[in-house]
C-alpha cells in the first residue's frame, strides 16, 4: 500500500470532505516508506510516531472545524539537510553519525510544521548534496521508477526526495537545489519540480554546501503544488498563481552549449513539447549565449562549490576522510586550491556573467528561457557505480543546464514533456533574479498545454 499519485488540491479536498483522514493519509505514506522495494535507499529515518501524532491532531481540528493552514495533514518528506530539533542532520553521511543532535528546527522545517504537514521522514541524498546523479554507497541508491529493472539513477542529489513520491511515501518533497539538486531527479524520474532565486527560501538550519548557490524549492506533482510550497517556504502568502496566456508569450531558447550531447528521446520530447506551444500561441526564438559557453571555463577550478565546500569541510576532511564517499571527497578537496584572488576573480566574473546573460535575454524581450532540463534519460546504475571516468562525464552532463541557471542567480521550473508510458523527460522554464512568480505562472501554461496535447 502507498499514497495514490495526486495533487495536493486534491489531497485537501479529500481531507476537507472527510473523505480520508490525515491518519489514514499517513498509515499509507508509512507503509511506503518502511516497506516499499526502494524503502531502505529512499529514506535515512522514517518519522513513524511523530507523523502518527501529527496527523491524529490534524483530524482533531479538523472535526472541530477549527480554520487549519496550507498543508494540514498532508504527508511531506525533507532532505537530509534541514536540521530537525533532536535529530541527526547527516546529510547522506556517515561521517556525522556522531554529530549532535538538532537543538531547534531549521526555518523550512518550522514554516512546514506551522502550515500543518505531516513530516513523513528524512530522505536520502548524495552525500553532502555533491553531485547530480544520486549515488550513495553508505546508504544505497534508489531506482528510479522507470525501467526499474534496469536499475536507473534517480537524479541529484534529491534522489530520496523524487522516489519518496514516486514510491507512494509523501504527497510532495522538499529538497536543495546548488546546481540542479532539485530539476535534475524531477526530470529524471517524472516529476514538477522548483528551484527558487536563491535566499528567497532562508538557508537557517541547512547544512551547507555552497551558500553562493544553495536554494531550497520543492518536488511535486504539478507547477500548482510547488507554488503552494514555496510560498509556506517562502513565507510568500499572496502570490498570484493567476495564469498567463501563452499567447504572443516570447520564450527564448539557448542554442549554446544546452543541446550537445542531447539524445534522441529528450531531442524528440523538448521538439514536440516546443511545438505544442507554439500552437498554443507562444513565440518561440532561437537565439545564441555565448556566456554559457563561458561557464566551464570560469569554474575550472572547482567555482563557488569546491571552494566554499571546501571551507566547510577542511577540517573534518583532514581526520575523516576516509569516511566520506571518495568520489565527493574528491571534489571537495579542488577547493584547497582555491585562493583568496581566485575567489574574489570569481565573483567578479559572476558578476560580468550574469549582466551579459541579462542582456541576452533583455534583448530578445522574452520572458524566461526554454530548454531541456538534462540532455539524457537516467542512465545504469551500474555503469556510473563501477567507472569513475563514466561517473564524472555523466555527472557535468546532467549538472550543466540546470547550474547555468542557478550561477545567473535565476529561478526555474523543470515540468515533464514526455508521453505517457516513454522515459521521463523534464522541459525547463527558467527566469532572472527575482521572476519566481513569473516562472511560475508561465509553468501553469506550459504545464496546461502539455497537458492538453498528450
Amino acid at each position: 500500500m502507498s499514497l495514490p499519485p495526486n495533487t495536493l488540491d486534491y489531497w485537501r479536498a479529500e481531507l476537507d470532505s472527510g473523505r480520508v483522514s490525515s491518519r489514514e493519509l499517513t498509515e499509507l505514506a508509512l507503509q511506503a516508506a518502511l516497506n516499499s522495494s526502494e524503502a531502505p535507499s529512499t529514506f535515512i529515518a522514517v518519522h513513524a510516531a511523530t507523523a502518527r501524532a501529527t496527523a491524529d491532531a490534524m483530524d482533531l481540528l479538523r472535526a472541530a472545524s477549527v480554520p487549519l493552514p496550507a498543508l494540514a495533514g498532508i504527508p511531506i518528506s525533507i532532505k537530509d539537510l534541514f536540521d530537525e530539533a533532536g535529530q541527526i542532520t547527516r546529510a547522506g553521511s556517515v561521517v556525522r553519525n556522531d554529530a549532535a543532535p538538532a537543538q531547534r528546527d531549521s526555518t523550512v522545517v518550522e514554516r512546514l510544521r506551522r502550515a500543518g504537514a505531516v513530516i513523513i521522514g528524512r530522505t536520502n541524498m548524495t552525500e553532502f548534496a555533491y553531485s547530480g546523479l544520486g549515488l550513495n554507497p553508505h546508504y544505497g541508491t534508489p531506482r528510479n521508477p522507470w525501467d526499474r529493472q534496469t536499475g536507473r539513477i534517480p537524479g541529484g542529489s534529491s534522489s530520496g526526495a523524487a522516489i519518496s513520491m514516486t514510491e507512494g511515501a509523501a504527497a510532495a518533497a522538499i529538497g536543495t537545489d546548488t546546481g540542479g539538486s532539485v530539476r535534475i531527479p524531477s526530470a529524471l524520474c517524472g516529476l514538477t519540480g522548483f528551484k527558487p532565486t536563491a535566499r528567497r527560501v532562508p538557508l537557517d538550519g541547512v547544512l551547507p554546501l555552497s551558500p553562493s548557490l544553495d536554494s531550497i524549492g520543492p518536488l511535486a506533482r504539478s507547477v500548482s503544488c510547488c507554488a503552494q510550497l514555496d510560498a509556506v517556504l517562502s513565507g510568500n502568502s499572496h502570490m498570484n498563481l493567476r495564469m498567463v496566456p501563452l499567447a504572443n508569450r516570447c520564450l527564448a531558447v539557448p542554442r549554446t552549449l544546452v543541446f550537445d550531447g542531447i539524445d534522441a528521446t529528450v531531442a524528440a520530447a523538448f521538439d514536440a513539447a516546443c511545438s505544442t506551444l507554439s500552437r498554443a500561441g507562444a513565440r518561440l526564438v532561437e537565439i545564441e549565449v555565448p556566456e554559457f559557453a563561458e561557464l566551464a571555463h570560469i569554474n575550472r577550478q572547482g567555482g563557488f562549490i569546491a571552494a566554499e565546500s571546501w571551507a566547510w569541510h577542511a577540517d573534518m576532511l583532514a581526520t575523516r576522510e576516509a569516511e566520506y564517499d571518495p568520489r565527493v571527497a574528491a571534489r571537495i578537496r579542488r577547493g584547497a586550491a582555491i585562493g583568496a584572488v581566485d575567489y574574489i576573480t570569481l565573483l567578479s566574473e559572476r558578476r560580468r556573467w550574469i549582466a551579459g546573460v541579462q542582456q541576452r535575454l533583455a534583448d530578445t524581450g522574452c520572458d524566461a528561457f526554454l530548454l531541456p532540463t538534462v540532455p539524457v534519460v537516467a542512465p545504469p546504475i551500474a555503469a556510473l557505480r563501477d567507472s569513475d571516468d563514466l561517473y564524472g562525464s555523466t555527472n557535468l552532463l546532467m549538472l550543466r543546464n540546470p547550474t547555468l541557471i542557478n550561477f545567473v542567480d535565476g529561478c526555474a521550473l523543470s515540468v515533464p514533456c514526455h508521453k505517457p508510458g516513454d522515459a521521463p523527460v523534464g522541459l525547463m522554464i527558467a527566469g532572472l533574479h527575482g521572476h519566481d512568480e513569473q516562472v511560475l505562472r508561465l509553468g501553469v501554461a506550459v504545464e496546461a498545454a502539455l497537458s492538453h496535447a498528450a
